[in-house]
């Protein structure tokens, strides 16, 4: 066994109807949602079933990486472990420190930086290792990626096929609309997160060829008076139906990696259904998933922080995230975690 290992580090979500309420209530622990909330949101659950599809997308992940280094190397071993829901954090940590590893490269399922997105695992991560000293394994978590060509030219090429779904003569007047998860205003003012959904919009129109599009956002989940960031992709969307005459919208999710409950519900149901109401044929872009290129992107990440000066690829102008976040890099503010 290697003394190296790499984790996929994610959100975790239930895998039966009888995990979904206490998945939701391991999410919204410690901060002041009504149980209302809750039992809504559990709704979009039920919908599919109990079963979050963000544990498939992840085993269907964890098996492409496994592939790749399998045949290209490092030879090292992958574990997976969750914020909210099996397999936790904790575990993995407990496991990865029993088989002996002493350094590990962690890949969080976030291509953004903000305190949800990036130092919140990062406080997991510190307490699980406070848990198992002094035999934790040292942790390096993997820089925020939104700019990197394996993620950017899968969304490109995603975009592109997204687009070949409307008729040709339909295609150039069909409004972009990119989508993110929304989130505090007071969270967005102390992280980087707008400023870099904003850059990856830019570059996947840029390499599709869309120079217009719009920024969106979904999934809120606040208090209704706490200020999040807007505008909501259900209101764009009426605004596109009454605004424009034409009868297409493109939806492309940048914020996500991967087609989660958050796309699947947000968008494909409730989303479409506003569109089927309004009268717009809806044509949503599949996230990244599996993609091998994507896959490949990750290998590429740990190669990088094992060999320290090799090339740190990044596309646009802002150039590659910093390895080591600063002690005050997208802090959390009181009440606005998601």
């Amino acid at each position: 066994m290697s003394s190296d290992a790499i984790l996929l580090l994610s959100f975790g979500g239930p895998e039966r109807g009888e995990e979904v309420i206490p998945f939701l209530e391991n999410v919204l622990r410690g901060r002041n949602v009504p149980r209302e909330r809750l039992l809504e949101v559990a709704e979009h659950y039920y919908h599919f079933g109990g079963k979050s599809p963000i544990n498939d997308q992840n085993r269907a992940l964890l098996a492409g990486l496994r592939k790749i280094l399998a045949e290209e190397g490092p030879a090292l071993p992958v574990y997976w472990g969750n914020r909210n829901w099996h397999p936790f954090l904790a575990d993995t940590m407990r496991q990865m420190a029993a088989d002996g590893v002493r350094r590990v490269f962690a890949f969080v399922t976030s291509a953004y930086s903000s305190y949800s997105g990036c130092r919140q695992y990062l406080e997991d991560v510190a307490r699980a290792r406070e848990a198992l000293a002094p035999a934790a394994p040292e942790v390096s978590k993997l820089r925020a990626f939104y700019n990197h060509p394996g993620f950017i030219e899968p969304m490109a090429r995603r975009l592109k096929a997204a687009l070949g779904r409307i008729p040709a003569d339909r295609r150039d007047a069909a409004p972009l609309v990119f989508t993110a998860h929304s989130i505090p205003l007071a969270m967005a003012e102390t992280s980087r997160y707008v400023a870099q959904v904003e850059e990856a919009c830019r570059l996947v129109a840029g390499m599709a060829n869309r120079p217009r599009y719009s920024l969106v956002y979904q999934s809120r989940s606040g208090p209704p008076g706490q200020p999040w960031l807007e505008p909501d992709i259900l209101d764009r969307l009426r605004e596109l139906a009454a605004t424009r005459s034409v009868p297409d919208v493109v939806v492309a999710p940048i914020g996500f990696i991967s087609d989660h409950m958050e796309v699947l519900y947000d968008l494909d149901t409730e989303a479409k259904q506003l569109c089927e109401h309004l009268g717009l044929n809806m044509v949503r872009v599949d996230t990244v998933g599996d993609d091998p290129q994507f896959v490949a992107m990750i290998r590429e990440l740990v190669l990088e922080r094992m060999n320290p000066g090799v090339e740190r690829r990044a596309l646009g102008h802002c150039g590659p995230s910093h390895d080591l976040c600063p002690d005050d890099c997208c802090p959390g503010a009181r009440g606005s975690r998601r």
